[in-house]
């Protein structure tokens, strides 16, 4: 498991691919300058209920990963959780999509 350090005061686990591609949704939106919440679901051992978090440029945000190799990442999951994370609810966490097929177009 991951972590996610926000403003140095706020450590969420993640599992390491999760973050990985949070990481990369997350630093696209605030190196733009964009604020936008981030909703989770909590682990039941913290009480299984949700949280929010407003993302903001000027907070300093800290991502440890535990493998020492990075995880494959999948471009369509990166479009998605960038979906909601434009959205007015906020970024949530979506599940995985499946990799486009090579040679496949998507449908338009």
């Amino acid at each position: 498991m991951g972590k996610l350090t926000y403003d140095s005061t706020l450590t969420v686990d993640f599992d390491d691919r999760v973050l990985a591609h949070l990481q990369l949704v997350i630093g696209a939106k605030l190196r733009r300058g964009e604020s936008f919440f981030f909703l989770w679901k909590d682990d039941p051992q913290i009480g299984d209920g949700r949280s929010s978090l407003w993302m903001h440029p000027a907070i300093p945000l800290y991502f440890k990963f535990v493998g020492s190799r990075p995880p494959s990442i999948n471009p369509e999951w990166v479009n998605a959780l960038m979906l909601t994370a434009n959205s007015a609810q906020g970024m949530r966490i979506v599940p995985e999509p499946p990799p486009a097929q090579p040679g496949v177009e998507a449908p338009q």
